[in-house]
């Protein structure tokens, strides 16, 4: 059994969609479920139970599973010693936004412990650039929120998020169990600096232009909001200080938590980090 048939296998297995495997290996579906069949011909027995809503793992699928994983993490721990041997290997991670979000805690405890030979280097960036650096040359690999410009660039979606609209305590909106994005057509909006990518801003805009302070950081933004009585759009579940509220927005579409790397870049360890980063966004 190849390697690479295998990570097709754990895809399908994982997703227990051949459509969604299919994207998240960056290839078609017909190529991967011939793979898959081929697979199933070499072990002599199906590994996956069909139907229209998806699959599910034969008793074998399973077994297969386990294994194929094992199989997986020992051939990954085997490069990096290798790699380490020939010297540190090192990969540059762009995170964006706060540290608060309990997937980048998971994630760097899980890589620390499968990687413990890999030099990881933090770029912590600011709203002005939501690829962290990356099209700069800055880092391999970027944590962050789209949508953005993604020409060049490869995107995989970790988790989304429902966005509300944060607001001082005392504001009467603040009471709403849920608000409208126009309901805040009279509100002054946080903006980011001219030259930050256009798609970035329109979404944190909610769609249209609006007027407001710039501001740079997520600190900024909150501070805007307490002092001037700004609005803006943050993802719910983070905490804020009791001075401010998020009423949830039921028209503005969810935000996406998203790894993204230059297109065509071979370096290794960016494949490996984004097998750990979906395996930990996933619980």
């Amino acid at each position: 059994m190849e390697l690479r048939t295998l990570r097709y296998f754990v895809a399908v297995a994982e997703e227990l969609h051949f459509g969604r495997a299919a994207t998240r290996l960056h290839m078609s579906q017909p190529p991967l479920s011939r793979a898959i069949k081929q697979l199933e011909a070499d072990a002599g027995a199906l590994l996956f139970a069909r139907s229209p809503a998806g699959v599910t793992l034969t008793p074998v699928g399973t077994v297969l599973f386990d294994e194929a994983r094992a199989l997986l993490d020992h051939a990954e721990r085997v490069r990096v010693r290798v790699s380490a041997a020939a010297g540190v290997a090192t990969i540059t991670l762009g995170i964006l936004g706060d540290g608060t979000d309990p997937g980048v805690s998971r994630l760097a405890a899980a890589y620390r412990r499968s990687h413990p030979g890999i030099d990881i280097r933090i770029r912590d960036t600011d709203l002005t650039d939501p690829t962290c650096g990356l099209r700069a040359g800055l880092v391999d690999v970027a944590l962050t929120r789209a949508p953005f410009d993604e020409t060049a660039l490869t995107v995989r979606a970790m988790r989304t998020d429902p966005v509300g609209v944060v607001l001082r305590a005392d504001d009467p909106l603040a009471r709403r169990d849920r608000l409208r994005l126009a309901e805040l057509s009279d509100r002054r909006w946080f903006q980011f600096p001219q030259g930050t990518d256009p798609i970035w801003q329109s979404y944190w805009n909610g769609g249209r232009p609006r007027e407001g302070p710039v501001v740079r950081a997520v600190q900024e933004g909150l501070q805007a909001v307490l002092w001037n009585g700004t609005v803006g759009l943050a993802p719910l579940g983070h905490d804020l200080p009791a001075e401010l509220a998020v009423v949830p927005l039921i028209d503005m579409v969810p935000s996406r938590v998203v790894a993204v790397w230059n297109e065509g870049d071979t370096n290794p360890l960016i494949r490996s980090f984004i097998e750990a980063a979906t395996a930990a966004y996933r619980h």
